[in-house]
């Protein structure tokens, strides 16, 4: 009998809408492939995140923003150690060249799966790694003057950090939501609570104001939703999931 320890990889989201995505495209895979599935739920201070566990897949939400990325990778780490570790989801584009759909990586030379990114239409990227949410084109064009990076999200340069302090090889893999050239619906740092949640309050409020905001708010959601399953199959062709 074959004692070797699987290899697991690890995938990582910051929301919900990334994870589901993901889930609902490989959960079928699995199945059919004869994958035995087991939920577990982790109250982590703060933050509630659900792990889906297969033999060699693991799946992680972690919450927007650096300080829960760091919470929740740091503790996800702790409890079992996987072999590799992908950080994925969303990104602004911040190079006007990037159309919507455009799945990036930044990945350790050591990482394994590069040239099946590769194969699966991932091109080589830059990221920055922003504390807030780029609104508008001017921000998205100043943080590619002052950083020279291609896209911008929240959650990467933690999670990558607590790989490499662990000698676990990690990649940043993530698709474009929103591109370079244009402004998001709404200003979302302001409808956010102190940890990165978003408060519907405040969306509600924002938008009884704004009416006109919301056939924006809805276009700017299927977009996001493209972007999201987009990814997902990148992933699922990468990982080769079910085969």
């Amino acid at each position: 009998m074959d004692s070797t320890p699987a290899q697991v990889t690890l995938i990582v989201f910051a929301v919900p809408e990334e994870t589901k995505a993901f889930l609902k495209r490989v959960r079928p895979l699995l199945q059919a492939a004869g994958e035995r599935e087991t939920i577990q739920f982790h109250i982590i201070e703060r933050h509630t995140t659900e792990e889906r566990f297969w033999p060699t897949l693991r799946v992680l939400t972690t919450g927007m923003g650096v300080e829960n990325a760091r919470q929740a990778i740091g503790d996800a780490l702790h409890a079992a150690r996987p072999s590799l570790v992908l950080t994925c989801g969303f990104a602004g584009g911040l190079d006007p060249a990037l159309p919507l759909g455009a799945v990036m990586m930044d990945a350790d030379t050591s990482f394994p799966l590069v040239p099946r990114l590769t194969e699966a239409g991932v091109q080589g990227g830059t990221f920055h790694c922003a504390d807030h949410v780029a609104v508008t084109v001017a921000q998205k064009a100043a943080l590619r003057r002052s950083t020279g990076a291609d896209a911008v999200e929240m959650e990467s340069s933690v999670i990558r950090a607590a790989c490499r302090e662990r000698g676990i090889p990690s990649a940043t893999v993530r698709v474009i939501s929103d591109t370079a050239n244009e402004d998001l619906p709404l200003d979302f740092n302001k409808l956010m609570t102190a940890d990165y949640r978003m408060d519907f309050l405040k969306l509600a409020g924002q938008l009884v104001r704004s009416p006109g905001k919301i056939p924006e708010l809805m276009r700017f959601q299927k977009r996001v939703s493209f972007a999201a399953e987009r990814l997902a199959d990148t992933l699922v062709k990468a990982l080769a999931v079910g085969t």
